[in-house]
Order: C-alpha cells, then structure tokens, then sequence
C-alpha cells in the first residue's frame, strides 16, 4: 500500500523523516537525529522480521529507557506485531503471566532485566536482586517465548520500512496495575492507534495544541512502555521538541534544562513543598504534566500559585487514552473541556474515544462490563460546570491508587483473610504525601492475638506487590454498619483521617 494509507506508526515514521538531522532523543552525551532514529528502528524492524516476527504475532518487550527502547517499540509496530511491554513494578510471577500470554519473542537488554520487577514497587536491597536473578533466569531457561537483545537487532541492515500492521489486529496490550494478581491487558487495535490523535497535528485539540508549543525538551523516565510516557514522548517529536532521558527525574529539570516532565499528585504536592522551603532553578520549565489521581481545587491552587501557569491537568484512563485537559487558564479542579472528536456522558461517567481499546485481552467477561455498545465504562464519577468544563466528583469502584497506579481493594482484602490470625478484613484507601493514596486495614481477629503490621505486609506483597501492602493495620471488633446492612467503609475511612 502507499505510505501515506500505512497504518500506525506511519505517522511518526513521517515525523521523524522530516526531523531529518534535528536532535530528537537525547540520553547523556548522546544525542540521536531523527534520521538515526529512523535508521534504527528499520534494523531493528529487520532483525525481527528476520526471527519470523509478523503481523499478529505478539512480541514482549523488557527494555530500559534509551534510544533503543523507543526505536525498538516503533519496529514492533512497523512489523505489525502485538506489543506488550513489561513494565516496572511487577513480581515475578506476573512477569511469568505477561511472558506467557502467546508471546512469539522476548526482546530485552540489561537495563530491562534489571527494571523488570523493581522500582515502582518498592522491592530493593538483597530481595530486589533475588528477584532480578530470578527474572533474568526465567528468560535464560525458558525455550518459549525466544529472547533477543537489542545488541543483536541493531546489528542487521535497515531495509525500507513499511508498516505491515493489519486494521483489526491487536496493535499493543497496556497492563493495569495487576492487583487481581495478573494484570489486565487492554487490547488496542491498530485501526485505534490510527485514529488517535498524537502524532497527527491536524487532529490535536485546543489543550494539546497549547502544550505543544511547550514540550520543547520532554522528560521521559521509569519505563517507556507506560502509555502517558510513550504518548506524551510521541507528542513532543510531532511539535519539533527533543526527548530527553533522565534516570533520576528529582533534579532533572534543573540540570537538564527540561521544559516538560509527567508527574503523579504526590509528585507535584512534593515539588510545591521543596520550592515553597528550597527554591531550585526551574525557569526552564512550561509544563507539569499532571495525570494519575485527582487534583484537588486546593492543591490545584496552590502548585499554580508556587511554579506559575505551568499545570496541565489530563484525565484519561488505560482503556480510554485522554478524555479531557485542563491547561494552566482552566479553573482549578476541573480536568478541561473533552476534545469535540471524545463523547461524555456524565453521572457516572461513559466515553468514546478515537483512540479507545477494544476490550481486555482474554477477559470476555471483564471486557462486557466495562466495553457497552461501543463506550467506555469509566467507573468514575463526573458532572458538567455551567461552563462546560468536567469535574470529578468520586469513584464507583472500590479501588486505591499508589504512584498513580490503580489496585483493587476486593484482592487485598482477600490476601489479608489469609492470616491465620484474621477472621475478617476491610481496607480503605486513604490519603497519603508520599504516594496519593494508601492501604490502610482493619482486621477482626480471630482470637485475643492481631497479627502484625510487618506479616501482613509480607503477606500481601509476596501475592500482589509492594504498592498494595498496608501501610497501618487497626484491629476492630466488628465494622461499622450502613443503613443497607453492609459494612460502612466509610465511617472505616474518617477513623483514620481523624486520627
């Protein structure tokens, strides 16, 4: 087919093609032309073609955060492949689970092994090793799925590209946070990647369009397979800017002179507060790319008044991609006005999106509850201003988000129960400066004896990771009760926040 009718990521092919000798990934002291980027993803494209990776076939990717990485996601999708990446932050054992979802090839390189499963879940020291040991062995003794190293790919010769994916096939599974144990897969087709929005400046609206002229060197770290570090990276080589690797993004805006960063609510909570006490040199910056968790009014107030006109506020959810941005002119706590091309019905809050998923990866039953008759069933809850901006009111399911990630509280009540010390356990998320949000448990024990903060700890992050471990455990003799019968969580909740 002609180039110009070539699906995903065709669009940023043509991008890069016309960066031409312009810098446009910038790791250390190297720096990376899109001509080079080109270069490299069409032999990588080449190496996985010639492992027999094609159109439908799903290929894994373990992968630290550098030019290879970035080039290595695009030629997965040049080939037509199913990617799935294997983000930070998960156990073992939901690696094993990722590895074997019909995976046809693994590609890593050291920085991926050793990222895998550490990080954001708060695995370090002797058992962080023990897991990377136990990661790097699974891919060094397991004959299925084959591994390749991004080493071996760039060694083949680049041949023309031409994007081989099919409109109905898979194009990417992105993994929530995998606290029902394995993490769920939402399916998006390349017919969706297509339609969305990033890399096609016709289609950006008034929101991304504003920070577009921002995005002039864009931070990116922790893991390019997380979907907003990926698209907001796109983004910025559509508007002309330069990605920009920072290991450790704390002080990187300051010494790398970035104008564009994501970061979670706690994040930004922590930046006011380090400015508010210790000024650091931000004059760079123009955008804080806030997504994750909601934005209070007052704390939406407060980081504006603190950095200055520099807040865009996304909404948007794995399944979805963006629904709505509030710039740094839109009232505090709203998340903007949704693009004219994204349906919102709101209440609770159903949408449609160009660039929407399909469904959850081997999940009919998942899939029929949250994917109706062509919209997307949020789960949260919403209303229209007079305005016309959105506002976020609360959420329909019982869930707490740490680091921006979204974990079911049923599964970790569950693991709780486990205890042999436990006759029953209730878990709220409550507020929390360091992660947004945190598990707190309160468990009827069984006898005089209430287990230990630490075992449940150890309990829970052996089973579902580090991030839904609780942070306090109150022992009770029985819930409170709401007028339904059911135990009232929310009387569980203001304990604790009156405490």
């Amino acid at each position: 087919m002609p180039a110009r009718d070539e699906p995903f990521p065709r669009a940023v092919l043509d991008v890069l093609g016309a960066a031409a000798d312009r810098p446009v990934f910038e790791h250390g002291t190297r720096v990376v032309t899109g001509s080079e980027m080109l270069d490299l993803i069409a032999r990588i494209a080449t190496g996985l073609r010639a492992g027999g990776i094609g159109p439908g076939d799903g290929l894994a990717l373990l992968l630290g955060v550098n030019a290879e990485a970035f080039a290595t996601i695009l030629a997965g999708h040049v080939v037509g492949a199913r990617v799935v990446g294997v983000r930070p932050g998960l156990t073992e054992a939901q690696v094993r689970h990722l590895l074997g979802l019909d995976i046809a090839a693994v590609v890593t390189d050291a920085a991926g092994v050793t990222t895998a499963v550490t990080d954001t879940s708060g695995v370090a020291g002797v058992e962080g090793a023990l897991v990377r040991l136990a990661v790097a062995d699974l891919l060094a003794h397991s004959p299925e799925p084959p591994v390749r190293d991004t080493d071996d790919l760039t060694g083949h010769p680049a041949e023309p590209l031409r994007c081989e994916g099919r409109p109905g096939d898979i194009a990417r599974l992105i993994h929530t946070s995998g606290s029902t144990g394995a993490p769920k897969a939402c399916a998006q087709t390349y017919a969706s990647m297509t339609n969305a929005w990033t890399a096609r400046p016709d289609a950006w609206p008034p929101a991304v369009r504003e920070l577009a002229t921002r995005l002039d060197r864009y931070l990116v770290f922790g893991s390019l397979s997380s979907q907003v570090m990926f698209e907001y990276a796109v983004l910025t080589l559509t508007a002309g800017g330069t990605i920009v690797v920072a290991g450790d993004p704390a002080d990187a805006i300051t010494r790398l002179k970035a104008t564009a960063r994501v970061i979670t609510v706690p994040g930004l909570a922590k930046l006011v507060a380090a400015q508010k006490r210790d000024p650091a040199d931000l004059s760079s910056l123009k955008a804080l790319l806030v997504s994750g968790s909601p934005l209070t009014p007052e704390r939406h107030r407060d980081a504006l008044d603190t950095l200055g006109p520099v807040l865009f506020h996304g909404y948007g959810q794995t399944e979805t991609g963006m629904i709505s941005m509030a710039t740094p002119a839109d009232p505090p706590g709203t998340v903007g006005k949704p693009p004219v091309d994204v349906e919102v019905r709101d209440g609770e809050l159903f949408v449609r999106t160009p660039g929407q998923a399909c469904g959850y990866w081997g999940d009919a039953g998942e899939s029929a509850e949250v994917f109706v008759d062509g919209w997307v069933r949020t789960r949260d809850l919403g209303r229209f201003d007079a305005f016309g901006y959105l506002r976020l009111t609360g959420r329909v399911r019982d869930v707490v988000i740490v680091n921006a990630n979204l974990h079911h509280i049923g599964p970790i009540e569950q693991v709780i129960a486990l205890h042999p010390d436990v006759a029953e356990a209730y878990v709220v998320a409550v507020p929390d400066d360091e992660t947004g949000e945190a598990v707190h448990a309160f468990v009827v024990p069984k006898a005089d004896r209430a287990p230990e903060l630490d075992e449940l700890r150890e309990l829970v992050t052996e089973r579902l990771g580090a991030a839904c471990a609780p942070v306090t455990v109150t022992a009770i003799s029985e819930p409170p009760v709401a007028p339904s019968g059911k135990p009232d969580k929310r009387q569980l909740a203001e304990k604790i926040n009156s405490a």
